[in-house]
């Protein structure tokens, strides 16, 4: 049985190769992943920041509202609130493409593992039809054993009547 090679080996060495290639596509994805929600983050810490700049723009306009600053004073500050309000709709903008990108990585991340779990299952499926294989290598080599140690007994057979006619004689 030593001299003879299981006939899928090169399928096996690619499929294995195969599954180390998904395993270390598998490892970038997670990377990837994790840098998209580092990015997520600091995007959501940098809006939070604005909103509280917002809040305390917002603060303060009521605090001289109350106070009856000038007009001037007054209308300069609601301009710079409305800056700060389009700042933050930008940071909240921001935030939404960075929430898509980190659902984006997580499809990915998604479909290299299930790409993964397929290219395992091929090489289960090869292991399996390797050990069939090699158990019905094993019965046909019984097989030609059993013909061999046949073919011996019956020249031996053979020889041991033709020894007693020669005695016989």
């Amino acid at each position: 049985m030593n001299a003879i090679n299981y006939p899928l080996e090169d399928l096996v060495k690619i499929k294995q190769k195969r599954f180390e290639q998904a395993i270390n596509l598998v490892e970038e994805k997670k990377v990837l992943l994790k840098r998209e929600e580092d990015i997520l983050t600091k995007v959501k810490l940098t809006k939070d920041k604005v909103l509280k700049h917002k809040e305390d723009k917002l603060k303060q306009l009521r605090d001289a509202l109350d106070k009856g600053e000038r007009t001037d004073k007054i209308m300069q500050k609601k301009a710079y609130l409305d800056v700060v309000k389009d700042n933050l709709e930008i940071e909240e903008k921001k935030v939404k493409d960075q929430q898509k990108n980190v659902v984006a990585a997580e499809k990915e991340l998604e479909k290299a593992r299930e790409n993964l779990k397929q290219k395992q299952k091929d090489i289960e499926k090869l292991k399996i039809h390797r050990k069939q294989w090699e158990k019905e290598m094993k019965y046909v080599e019984r097989q030609q054993e059993q013909l061999v140690q046949d073919e011996i007994g019956s020249v031996k057979h053979i020889m041991k009547k033709k020894e007693k006619k020669k005695k016989l004689k």
